[in-house]
């Protein structure tokens, strides 16, 4: 099953990728990143104009380098991000297999790993170090359950280099640890996670970017300040504002996939109410819809609590349970995940698409040094050299910096620009952009969907 995963997803996005549907946020910059190390260059992604461990403590990339000398291809992220995603299934098998002492019961419990919406959405969504969570908290869980304590740490120490925010899984783990398994290592857990996330975020990524804390914005009524007064003040309004925008209906899709079952003993299940409450109460969109990478850092305590919570059951009726949890998956698949047959199907992105071969045509004569400015989906496509832009940057500033949403100013680099690629048709503030700076620039070729333009000199 996981064989036949990773074949389906990585035949997918590589072929959407291809088909030019990914772009530099959020593919472009980790492709960028990733191949400056390999080239023994310092990370800075001129994509989104940070260190690429600025935006995110995700030092586990560094371990994708290698593959970088061995792999041309562009798509060399999507097909590891498919593998390792795959893999989660792995802890969730041997904890099943063992906690219900049924093999059968360890492979169907795999496949509502699988089918779980939060897994395949996340795989579709460009590329994010956060597909290594699934095996990586998985085995966390495994260790810390069946007091497996080397692998229990390896996990955790590998699960901290994704993400500086991943302590909010390990820290109700390491509770867990202390409170069931071993006092000592939960609380090292708890104390590890706390420091590790507070030196990436007011140490590493501030000496990075020069900035603390880039998404205090997420945070409702005014700041953290502003959420517990008003908790306490007016908890109605807290209520209500939780209550809305399908807050609960994105809850409910989480959980759902196991048939509620994970109630007869919730406490693993428990170990994600940190991660999935700061979604929940994040007023950035995307944080509580189902289809975003935030969301499958639960997934692996959803399904192993799962499990753990039919091993309470009577053994006579494990089996029951199991179908249920199994029907359960299907059915919520069926309605809210991106797979065949499925209602919720994505866009439908084709390499024999006319406009792709006419990108190609164009790509080929754009010099492997050269610095550029390209329209977002092309910087995919071209991210592995030292200096690549997302147009308009660096003409005019857009999603640009460490202070992401600061705009209109022109960036100096836009002096050093050799090329740019755009669309034959532009409108709005882009056309006004590239209105100002045409006169700088001459065409080398165009056909019916782009334009390769090159700098006078």
């Amino acid at each position: 099953m996981m064989a036949m995963y990773a074949t389906y997803f990585t035949t997918l996005t590589v072929r959407i990728h291809h088909a030019l549907g990914t772009s530099a946020y959020d593919f472009g910059l980790y492709d960028q990143g990733i191949w400056l190390l390999s080239q023994g260059r310092s990370p800075f992604v001129t994509l989104m104009g940070r260190n690429l461990f600025g935006d995110h403590s995700s030092f586990i990339l560094i371990l994708l380098v290698p593959l970088y000398w061995l792999f041309s291809s562009t798509a060399t992220l999507l097909v590891v991000q498919s593998i390792v995603i795959a893999l989660g299934g792995i802890p969730v098998y041997l904890y099943t297999r063992r906690r219900l002492s049924s093999d059968a019961m360890g492979a169907a419990m795999v496949a509502v790993y699988l089918l779980h919406p939060a897994v395949s959405w996340t795989n579709l969504e460009n590329y994010h170090p956060d597909s290594f969570l699934p095996l990586l908290i998985g085995f966390a869980l495994y260790g810390a359950l069946e007091r497996k304590w080397r692998l229990f740490a390896g996990a955790v120490i590998l699960a901290l280099l994704v993400k500086e925010d991943v302590a909010l899984m390990l820290v109700p783990i390491g509770v867990w640890v202390a409170l069931h398994r071993d006092i000592k290592r939960g609380l090292m857990v708890v104390i590890g996670s706390v420091v590790t996330m507070a030196v990436f975020i007011f140490v590493v990524m501030k000496n990075f970017t020069g900035v603390t804390f880039r998404n205090s914005w997420r945070i409702p009524f005014g700041g953290f300040g502003g959420l517990v007064q008003t908790t306490f003040r007016r908890p109605w309004k807290v209520v209500s504002y939780l209550a809305s925008d399908n807050r609960p209906f994105y809850l409910w899709q989480m959980l759902a996939p196991t048939g509620l079952v994970f109630l007869i003993g919730p406490e693993i299940v428990l170990t994600a109410v940190l991660a999935l409450a700061v979604n929940i109460v994040s007023t950035f969109w995307y944080q509580y819809h189902i289809q975003y990478h935030y969301s499958i850092v639960a997934v692996p305590a959803i399904i192993i609590g799962t499990a753990y919570a039919i091993g309470r059951a009577p053994k006579p009726t494990r089996n029951l349970l199991m179908s249920l949890v199994f029907v359960s998956s299907l059915v919520t698949a069926y309605l809210w995940a991106p797979l065949p047959g499925g209602r919720s199907q994505i866009t439908q992105w084709h390499t024999d698409h006319p406009s792709v071969a006419a990108a190609d045509e164009l790509f080929a004569l754009i010099p492997d040094t050269a610095a550029i400015s390209a329209y977002h989906p092309l910087t995919a496509q071209l991210g592995r050299r030292v200096e690549i832009y997302a147009f308009p940057n660096p003409f005019v500033r857009s999603l640009y910096g460490p202070d992401v949403f600061a705009s209109g100013d022109r960036l100096p680099q836009a002096d050093s620009v050799e090329y740019v690629m755009l669309p034959t048709t532009l409108i709005g503030e882009p056309a006004d952009v590239w209105e100002a700076a045409r006169s700088q620039f001459a065409e080398v070729k165009s056909n019916a969907w782009w334009i390769l333009y090159q700098r006078i000199p």
